[in-house]
């Protein structure tokens, strides 16, 4: 499977503006099977709790209408980050799955939230982790800062997640995690994680890029610099089972040695 990651500034404020750049980037991205998208990408991510109260659509609203019909005309499966509102009036930071039919295959809420700027703009996600299939591959999603958490990766790889797909807002100087975490994951998970990360500016956050896709061996098959980027990679299952040949991680766990992390 061909997995594109588009690395750019954020446009906050302006969803039209966003969806429009999505659909010029999807046409370039034909060929791939899948595009995914930075965190908030429809509106940007430091942009405030009274925006994101004003921005904020339902997971099948408008927006998932617009982004199935680019979907469909480039042929490829979309993820893309954007706050979600409940119709309990609770705002998420959510990241939609739409294929390349238009169809709505899944939608993850983040759990982790970061600092006073998640929690002051969303709730937290539940503790649900949810897969899906995609064209023979079994994919899960974290966004940001849930990544940071093993615990998450590691559940969705015992669940049998072969990619791991994370929009993120990562910035200085948090490099390390983009360099070295993203690896790591894949590598003790024995599988494929997409980071899709911004670059540039927002306000005073400056984000440090360098979005990838790593692979089970812990190498990048593909990797932006600091700009602006759409950066392609093509997922080997036959190197993802070598590698969880050559590394038992999964196998070697002892999770009854492990029931004390649940009690702190």
């Amino acid at each position: 499977m061909r997995v594109a990651l588009y690395q750019c500034p954020p446009l906050p404020l302006d969803p039209p503006g966003n969806l429009h750049r999505l659909h010029q980037v999807a046409l370039e991205a034909k060929g791939a099977d899948l595009l995914v998208l930075p965190e908030m990408f429809l509106t940007g991510y430091n942009i405030g709790s009274d925006a994101v109260n004003v921005l904020a659509e339902v997971y099948n609203g408008e927006w998932a209408q617009q982004i199935g019909r680019i979907a469909r005309s480039a042929g490829l499966a979309i993820a893309y980050g954007y706050p979600e509102r409940t119709e309990d009036g609770q705002i998420y930071n959510s990241v939609q799955l739409i294929d390349a039919h238009g169809e709505r295959l899944c939608n993850y809420r983040k759990s982790h939230l970061f600092g006073d700027l998640d929690r002051s703009m969303f709730s937290a996600g539940s503790v649900d982790l949810p897969l899906v299939d995609l064209n023979g591959w079994k994919i899960g999603f974290l966004i940001c800062y849930d990544l940071e958490f093993p615990e998450n990766a590691r559940r969705l790889a015992v669940a049998g997640a072969e990619l791991i797909v994370v929009p993120t807002a990562n910035m200085v100087p948090y490099d390390f995690v983009a360099d070295v975490t993203v690896r790591s994951r894949a590598f003790e998970n024995q599988c494929y994680v997409a980071y899709a990360n911004y670059c540039g500016h927002e306000d005073e956050i400056q984000y440090c890029g360098q979005s990838s896709i790593a692979a089970p061996d812990g190498s990048q098959i593909a990797l932006a610099g600091l700009d602006e980027a759409l950066i392609v990679g093509e997922l080997d299952r036959q190197l993802m089972d070598d590698s969880r040949a050559a590394n038992r991680y999964l196998q070697d766990r002892r999770p009854e040695l492990y029931g004390e992390l649940n009690k702190r």
